[in-house]
């Protein structure tokens, strides 16, 4: 995780203490240690967060969603060959080699 403010707090230490979770934190301002989860962060605010308004949990709940389906079903990403999430791992699904692409920390290739 990134060093934000966010997770200083004392509630959510004492329950990773609690359920034996370690914590992993990337370098001060080295994005690039966890290049995947930013791209998704920044995709994230620019498609969803930035454009709409929540006026309930539920509603928040509707539109992440509904965000979740467009994101796995049907919008291309790059780094799949322009594929959805769901239609590269139907196509991969039997293939160590996909989850070499997909997650290169997994395979022996590098980024």
């Amino acid at each position: 995780m990134d060093n934000g403010s966010e997770f200083i707090s004392k509630t959510p230490d004492k329950w990773y203490y609690e359920n034996k979770v370690e914590l992993d934190f990337s370098r001060p301002g080295k994005p690039t240690d966890n290049p995947f989860i930013e791209s998704f962060n920044g995709s994230f605010r620019d498609e969803c967060l930035n454009v709409n308004g929540f006026f309930t949990l539920a509603d928040a709940q509707k539109k992440f969603d509904h965000l979740q389906e467009d994101y796995n079903n049907f919008r291309p990403h790059n780094s799949l060959g322009d594929m959805s999430l769901n239609e590269f791992l139907s196509l991969n699904e039997k293939s160590t080699e996909s989850l070499q692409i997909a997650c290169p920390k997994l395979g022996k290739r590098s980024g």
